[in-house]
């Protein structure tokens, strides 16, 4: 019995398919990480701390110190949100001003608030 050449290739490429894309399903995350911060839940958690400090400070504060306040909240996990840094803290200011298209500042959010 004789086969062929292209027998032999296809069967080789099915073959050698079929093991890439287990190889890449492999290395897929299958499951949430334990500090992933970038779940719905987590975003509200610190927009609420977000919130809290710019009720706090009563709309008088910089981003700067916002940022740094933030961290040394009670309710900030260190661990959890290792990754968060400034950049972070302006898009999720930039999503609160999606939200409340009235707010286009961190006063106008305390403005809000005190209302």
């Amino acid at each position: 019995m004789q086969i062929e050449t292209s027998t032999l290739m296809m069967f080789f490429f099915i073959v050698l398919l079929v093991l890439s894309i287990w190889k890449i399903y492999a290395f897929l995350p299958n499951e949430q990480l334990k500090d992933d911060d970038t779940t719905i839940e987590v975003q509200a958690r610190l927009e609420k701390i977000m919130l809290d400090v710019i009720h706090s400070s009563k709309g008088n504060i910089k981003i700067e110190i916002l940022f740094s306040t933030m961290k040394e909240h009670p309710e900030f996990d260190k661990k959890k949100y290792w990754r968060f840094n400034l950049n972070k803290l302006n898009h999720l200011l930039e999503a609160y001003y999606a939200k409340h298209l009235d707010v286009r500042s961190i006063e106008d959010i305390y403005r809000k608030m005190s209302k």
